[in-house]
């Protein structure tokens, strides 16, 4: 029999109980009664992708979802179900995946949109490359709004990832403040060897937010080449700045790229569209999953703790030293799911009921929570899907997608 293995973490088999892990030394996000918590369902809107890694909308008015497969190619869908036949973009033939003999993490990972889009007709996408390492590059459309250029691509950032295949994060967000945020893993092996997450030199554990748009007057900010992190970058044509109220700019030993520090793999981060708080979902090792949380009123520079931290737990108890580090709002343990998969806040109109509610999921379980703060964190389990669910996405009109990445089916969640 062949043993599956998760895509975003190699852990052992779980017991999938479905009762929200409490914390022992901390109080964690706990079931509650007092807010209202709808029942959800899963409904099927188109099938046949090959392991659905992303889903995402362009935000030009056009309604159009992009879902991203980790062979590397995105291909539109529409609301309706129906699919482009021709793919968006095919970089397969610089991308890494299972297909051509990488590990289960590596791929095409995420794509992000920059505000303007419309007008713009670029847009970013972060991939694992065929040596190994993880790319950030800029793709520009062809005369036809429905196809991009492969060959336009301009690398903006080089991740050099050379020892492991796991925690290769993916994440590319475009920010309300118009920067691009991109959450990237520790660099793999169990435990982070390397010790990257805690840093302040590397790249890699962290959430790092850039300017990639030149949005905004150049004399504030500092203009840098592609960042090579422990490689030669060889092929990196763009370039980046930094914005100037980066938390970590003028402070000696940490690379001014960090917006947050101490992950171990962001496996899905989002900010609520109206309050523009972050959260992120964040793989653990073998013990918690956990769910952290910035609000928006927030000048960056959080520690999330990894690796000194494992949910609300001491990871490494010889020196476990949590002072200046922020906890999650929320963890689980393995008896409920074994990699986090984070989602998006609810703020369509077809379902009132789902309104202001974050949804989350695990890959090995395939549960569905949903989260709310009122006083305190909430959460209850709202569906048992039984789904490899490898990424939520969410439309134009606020609607909330689910990707299965064995099933290759992109299901709209709804309320019955």
């Amino acid at each position: 029999m062949i043993k599956h293995t998760p895509l975003y973490t190699f852990l052992g088999s779980i017991t999938l109980l479905l009762v929200l892990a409490a914390s022992t030394s901390r109080p964690a996000a706990r079931a509650n009664s007092s807010l209202a918590w709808p029942t959800i369902q899963l409904k099927s809107l188109a099938t046949g992708f090959q392991k659905p890694t992303f889903v995402g909308n362009a935000g030009d008015g056009s309604g159009r979802l992009f879902v991203v497969e980790q062979a590397g190619f995105i291909r539109i869908l529409h609301t309706d179900g129906t699919v482009n036949p021709t793919p968006f973009l095919d970089i397969s033939d610089r991308v890494l995946s299972p297909a051509v003999g990488g590990g289960s993490e590596e791929g095409l990972l995420s794509v992000a949109f920059p505000p303007d889009y419309a007008h713009k007709g670029h847009f970013y996408v972060y991939y694992t490359n065929l040596d190994g390492n993880n790319v950030v590059a800029r793709f520009r459309l062809t005369s036809n709004p429905d196809v991009a250029d492969p060959a336009s691509e301009e690398q903006i950032l080089f991740l050099s990832h050379p020892s492991y295949q796991n925690h290769n994060g993916g994440q590319l967000v475009f920010g309300p403040d118009g920067y691009l945020y991109i959450g990237t893993g520790d660099g793999g092996g169990g435990g982070d060897p390397f010790k990257n997450a805690q840093n302040p030199a590397s790249l890699l554990g962290k959430i790092l937010r850039i300017d990639v748009e030149y949005s905004i007057p150049t004399a504030s900010f500092q203009t840098y080449l592609p960042c090579m992190v422990n490689g030669s970058g060889q092929g990196v044509t763009g370039t980046y700045r930094i914005p100037p109220d980066n938390p970590f700019v003028n402070t000696p030993g940490y690379r001014p790229e960090i917006w947050a520090l101490g992950l171990r793999n962001p496996w899905r981060f989002s900010f609520d569209s109206q309050t523009h708080d972050l959260y992120i979902a964040d793989v653990g090792q073998d013990l918690y999953e956990e769910v952290d949380f910035q609000p928006a009123s927030s000048k960056g520079g959080q520690n999330y703790g990894w690796n000194v931290m494992e949910g609300f737990h001491c990871y490494n108890a010889t020196s476990c030293d949590s002072t200046g580090m922020t906890p999650p709002v929320i963890e689980y343990d393995h008896t409920q799911g074994c990699s986090i998969t984070g989602g998006y806040l609810y703020h369509g109109t077809a379902y009132p009921t789902l309104q202001g509610i974050y949804l989350y999921s695990d890959y090995c379980s395939g549960t569905v929570w949903g989260l709310q703060h009122s006083g305190s964190w909430q959460t209850v389990k709202l569906l048992e899907s039984g789904l490899h669910v490898s990424s939520f996405g969410v439309g134009e009109n606020g609607e909330i997608y689910l990707a299965d990445l064995s099933g290759g089916t992109v299901y709209h969640i709804t309320v019955p």
